[in-house]
């Protein structure tokens, strides 16, 4: 059964598309399931949408919602629509995001890290003030603030857990296996799953998030894990879907899965 679970459409500011144009390229793609998770608003911010290149309005959730929900009964039989959203994690905003999600019947929520201290994890320019003890740090305070993702027992899925590497290749080799490790531990601890996000094709460092060592790892922790193609164009819905699941099953993977109404369905490998 293919499916695919992270998919964005132009309310975001920096996608292509409505969502009906994303579900339409899942049936042409062979999706039996396909998820519907534009970036979440910046419910913590006084302004209405104040980055409208980053996230949409948080006056526009509700027609967000009631749109997939539409959507979601108007292609029911050719394919299954999921609504969604992927979640920003701040810390210190938690308690706001988890009240704004309390009353919308999300199939599930997928939660990306996007800043370590108030700066894009995208941001190559970061690493150009830090010496090598500093890389270290930085890099340990964003799986930091993944486990601690985990642990608010706020989403199903965590999204491009590697993504840091996606404009500076080089953060792959900054020593913190045991910050990896610990955070994979509280993952597999915590029920939550990780995606394979095959976005890092589009950026500077090419292939998938996370690496195959971290997958390896994954595993090895009892992590469940789940696919998302992250698509900004409807062309990238369900892509590269059929090389991501032979990896996984190369790596020792039997199974993956994905969510209904916060629930996991399991899809064999």
């Amino acid at each position: 059964m293919k499916f695919d679970l992270h998919t964005h459409h132009f309310r975001c500011g920096h996608a292509d598309g409505n969502i009906e144009d994303y579900i339409v390229a899942g049936i042409d793609a062979g999706l039996k399931v396909i998820g519907i998770s534009d970036h979440s608003p910046f419910f913590y911010h006084d302004e209405d949408q104040p980055f409208p290149g980053i996230a949409m309005a948080t006056s526009d959730l509700h027609h967000y919602v009631e749109e997939v929900l539409r959507l979601k009964r108007k292609y029911e039989g050719r394919i299954e629509v999921l609504l969604g959203m992927e979640s920003d994690y701040f810390a210190e905003h938690a308690d706001v995001y988890r009240e704004a999600y309390r009353d919308i019947p999300f199939d599930y929520l997928i939660g990306s890290v996007h800043q370590v201290r108030g700066v894009s994890i995208f941001n190559r320019n970061r690493w150009k003030k830090l010496d090598e003890a500093g890389h270290v740090v930085e890099k340990e305070t964003y799986y930091d603030l993944i486990k601690q993702s985990a642990r608010s027992g706020m989403f199903d899925i965590l999204g491009h857990i590697d993504a840091m590497k996606g404009y500076y290749p080089a953060f792959s080799a900054i020593p913190a296996a045991d910050s990896i490790d610990d955070c994979l531990r509280t993952i597999g601890e915590c029920g939550v799953s990780i995606e394979i996000n095959t976005s890092g094709s589009t950026k500077d460092v090419g292939g998938w998030y996370p690496s195959d060592d971290i997958l390896e790892r994954a595993l090895h922790f009892g992590v469940n894990v789940t696919f998302g193609s992250d698509a900004h164009i409807p062309g990238r819905v369900g892509d590269e879907w059929e090389l991501v699941a032979k990896r996984l099953k190369e790596i020792g993977f039997k199974q993956w899965l994905f969510y209904r109404q916060r629930q996991p369905v399991i899809v064999p490998l």
